[in-house]
């Protein structure tokens, strides 16, 4: 079978090619891709090449499918796993493999499993390790975002709190805490915000900040401060750029305490120490972006490490459990992934968004490989539909979800492209 996928080559080297898949082995799974988000760790894997602890060495001469957050639908199974999945079945997968110690991950290293492409093959690890998982959600796009959901989840989990009357640790943020979200109004700090108002350790405060103002009115119109109150959770955006002394107004927004967590969603010095300096008694930082420098360094203050109990820890990456958690949150609508989506495109639209993410505006970039349409904004669609009737129905279909990217308005695409399953 032939596919049309985006494959690496080196560093900044990816193409857009089709080629022929080989025939699936007893232990192995033909899937057809129907989305395919794109993750900042792509362009960090495109700027570190052969340098990226999970590219093989070999890229050059045998390429890899980019492209992990993705979800589809199966279309062959091999013998093993026949009594587990069939032909037909909608599909989200755990990026996440960890198989034996190795680092080896779709859309990083393998030739012929990745989410940048119309159909791939899914080896047998992804099987054994309950890795590749069904669903029945409403949208495939919902399933894509499940895994950088997932991330934020295992964030949220992996923070932990001391206990002074004896030695054993609470993990997850604190109950009833301040929690503060630096660099917030992007994609990721956004499903951060959307998880954290119905977590079971639900936070009496998030503050969300950003030093755009532009990113700072979306974020409060696709997550109201109304919305975050009625579930019992203050949420406030702060544009730090507009204060004298960040560190001191923003602490003074907790009576001076300090928070409890802090998440660093952007890999800049200053801000990670400005989170630090925000740390309360007691309290954890998760560093959660990740840079591409790997001598990123900033100071941190070892005095209220060792007096006031401040930590910090970084996450990446979800488990089963956390993609199982975030795919069923999506369907019960109690979180939004779409709050990170701002851009749709097609298979064509994904090189040149990989390779100048950084520069384009805006949060996630959801792709449909199943057809080619140049990447747009959501927003732009009201200028679009002008002109183009597909467009004109894709913005009615979003102003209705709030501006939102939704399942009605994936179907609307699946079906102009004539897509079918």
């Amino acid at each position: 079978m032939k596919t049309k996928a985006v494959r690496m080559y080196g560093t900044r080297d990816i193409r857009l090619e089709e080629f022929e898949l080989p025939e699936i082995k007893e232990d192995e799974i033909l899937a057809k891709v129907m989305s395919d988000s794109i993750c900042m760790s792509t362009y960090k894997l495109l700027e570190q090449g052969k340098k990226h602890k999970r590219a093989p060495q070999n890229i050059d001469t045998n390429p890899i499918i980019i492209g992990h957050e993705f979800a589809g639908v199966i279309v062959q199974v091999g013998e093993k796993w026949k009594d587990q999945f069939a032909p037909g079945m909608k599909f989200a997968q755990q990026p996440a493999l960890n198989y034996k110690g190795s680092l080896a991950s779709p859309g990083y290293s393998y030739e012929y499993f990745g989410g940048a492409c119309t159909y791939c093959i899914i080896p047998h690890e992804v099987m054994e390790l309950g890795c590749l998982m069904p669903y029945d959600g409403d949208s495939f796009f919902e399933a894509s975002l499940g895994e950088p959901m997932s991330c934020i989840i295992g964030g949220y989990r992996g923070n932990y709190h001391t206990n002074k009357r004896n030695h054993d640790l609470k993990t997850g943020t604190k109950e009833n805490g301040d929690i503060i979200i630096l660099g917030g109004c992007g994609p990721m700090g956004l499903g951060a915000v959307s998880y954290g108002i119905q977590f079971e350790n639900k936070p009496k405060r998030i503050v969300v900040t950003d030093i755009d103002d532009g990113k700072i009115a979306r974020a409060k119109e696709v997550i109201t401060e109304e919305y975050a109150k009625s579930h019992g959770v203050e949420l406030l955006y702060v544009n730090t750029a507009k204060m004298a002394d960040p560190a001191e107004e923003l602490r003074a927004l907790t009576g001076g305490k300090g928070y409890d967590d802090v998440f660093v969603m952007i890999p800049n010095r200053q801000v990670a120490e400005l989170g630090d300096r925000l740390l309360g008694f007691d309290g954890c930082m998760n560093f959660f972006a990740g840079p591409t420098d790997s001598q990123f360094r900033a100071d941190i203050n070892l005095y209220n490490c060792h007096y006031t109990s401040t930590h910090i820890l970084g996450t990446t990456g979800g488990n089963n459990d956390d993609l199982i958690e975030a795919n069923t949150l999506a369907a019960k609508g109690a979180v939004e992934p779409a709050v990170m989506v701002t851009h749709v495109g097609g298979i064509d639209s994904i090189v040149d968004t990989t390779l100048h993410l950084p520069e384009i505006p805006g949060g996630k970039k959801l792709t449909y490989t199943q057809f080619d349409m140049p990447l747009t904004a959501i927003a732009d669609f009201g200028t679009l539909g002008e002109k183009d009737p597909l467009f004109r129905k894709l913005d009615e279909c979003c102003r209705r979800h709030r501006g939102l990217w939704n399942a009605e308005a994936e179907k609307i695409l699946f079906e102009h492209f004539g897509v079918t399953m």
